[in-house]
């Protein structure tokens, strides 16, 4: 099983950067695709950036060419690079393998301010 802690989120106003990082234990983070997901309030949970083991990444077309998506498979982490971020993309972003089959971690907030 893997144990998966986010940190990162916090409140930003519109335009502004953020970067979120993930830390997970277990061998397993090696070997699988690994996705950031967000919820904001009144939604369901939905991927945003995904990145295989290899580095192959595909994003939501609503964060294409904002977000950047890495990982660090020697230290079991994976970040996302958030630029130009709007009050739309308010949210809690968790971290888990994609599809997701580990037991979701508390994730980060991210507030965006107009």
């Amino acid at each position: 099983q893997v144990q998966l802690v986010e940190s990162g989120g916090g409140l930003v106003q519109a335009g502004g950067s953020l970067r979120l990082s993930c830390a997970a234990s277990g061998s397993i983070f090696s070997r699988n695709r690994m996705a950031w997901y967000r919820q904001a309030p009144g939604t369901q949970r939905g991927w945003v950036a995904i990145i295989t083991s290899g580095g192959t990444t595909t994003y939501a077309d609503s964060v294409k060419g904002r977000f950047s998506i890495s990982r660090d498979n020697a230290n079991n982490t994976v970040s996302l690079q958030m630029n130009s971020l709007s009050p739309e993309d308010t949210a809690i972003y968790y971290c888990n393998t994609y599809p997701a089959f580990s037991a979701w971690g508390q994730g980060t907030q991210v507030t965006v301010s107009s």
